[in-house]
């Protein structure tokens, strides 16, 4: 896939990066955009650009970006790569009013081979196997773009077009979703449903438990090598642990803070480098006052951007992009591997 060269010297775009960044973080410079530019990876966000959401593709320095789907019609939002590399996951906003709908769709890397895998539905993530998609249903038929408002875990195969209900049937208000590496846990939030106010909790994959992982926050990512989790552990902070899944039940110990902002900066939608040698995540402002949380997948988020925070060290990160255009919920797109 042929990708456009940055309209601005890489050199030019760094001081305005930092500028972005320099209030919260001394680490902001060319050193840590030197490390990322040799980083094989690179990320896929979502952005609200022209008066339309799409997904973006980006270099771990910020370099090349592409917009991958070009739909003028319609939204694309809250993109999850496949661990092969080769799939997104993604949701899809169509309609207006009451007729507005949120579905779940996955495509190729590229763009190209778009299938629809359920109506209705959101949160869509990979299998560790890359073979399944596991989504979540709407609770309601009408559309809310209220993240927890969910009933039902579904598995979906992509290669036959089957879907599967997960054995436990009375799962609901979750979102947020992630799969482990080792394909015996889904790890979620969930918020007023399941006997839990608000919780992080590990739900079995092929069976009927449920374990709280006795963390507070939401928005949880399990590193790909299934040693560590990563989540938003306030509005204004993410957390990171060591993840246990030795055990007959996982656990999350060790929590220390990665990145701490400083309020109204808030930060959310963490989500691990192939090698977990990195975190990127999104910050925005945030104050009391202006409704719902830009948080949400599908509201707008002026002013937010793409970073990226070295995961070894406390508040070790930079700005990725500078644009402020609702850029949120990024996902690492690993080196594909070779069939």
């Amino acid at each position: 896939m042929t990708r456009p060269a940055l309209r601005t010297p890489l050199r030019s775009v760094i001081p305005l990066l930092c500028a972005a960044a320099a209030a919260a973080t001394p680490a902001c410079g060319e050193d840590l955009i030197r490390e990322l530019r040799q980083v094989p990876y690179r990320i896929v966000y979502e952005s609200f650009q022209d008066d339309n959401w799409d997904l973006f593709l980006i270099r771990a320095d910020g370099a090349q970006r592409v917009n991958l789907t070009r739909t003028p019609d319609v939204h694309e939002l809250y993109p999850h790569l496949s661990p092969d590399g080769t799939k997104i996951s993604f949701e899809v906003d169509s309609g207006e009013g009451d007729s507005k709908t949120r579905d779940v769709y996955w495509m190729n890397l590229d763009g190209s081979g778009r299938r629809r895998v359920a109506p209705g539905a959101r949160d869509g993530c990979w299998t560790a196997d890359s073979r399944r998609i596991v989504y979540l249903k709407n609770e309601f038929e009408k559309f809310t773009v209220m993240d927890y408002v969910t009933k039902g875990v579904f598995f979906h195969d992509p290669a036959t077009g089957r879907d599967e209900e997960h054995p436990k049937r009375d799962l609901h208000h979750l979102f947020a979703i992630c799969c482990t590496p080792d394909g015996k846990w889904v790890i979620g939030s969930v918020h007023g449903g399941m006997g839990f106010a608000h919780a992080m909790v590990a739900i079995e994959m092929r069976g009927q438990r449920v374990v709280d992982l006795k963390i507070a926050g939401c928005r949880p990512d399990a590193s790909p090598d299934g040693r560590r989790l990563v989540w938003a552990s306030s509005d204004y902070s993410l957390g990171v642990g060591d993840l246990d899944l030795s055990g007959a039940e996982p656990r999350v110990v060790n929590v220390r803070e990665l990145i701490v902002s400083d309020k109204p900066i808030k930060v959310q939608h963490a989500d691990w480098s192939p090698d977990g040698r990195y975190v990127a995540f999104t910050r925005g402002l945030y104050k009391k006052g202006l409704g719902l949380s830009p948080a949400l997948v599908g509201l707008r988020a002026p002013g937010w951007n793409i970073c990226v925070a070295d995961a070894a060290a406390s508040n070790r990160w930079i700005a990725i992009t500078s644009d402020g255009n609702s850029n949120k919920e990024p996902d690492w797109v690993p080196v594909a591997k070779k069939p």
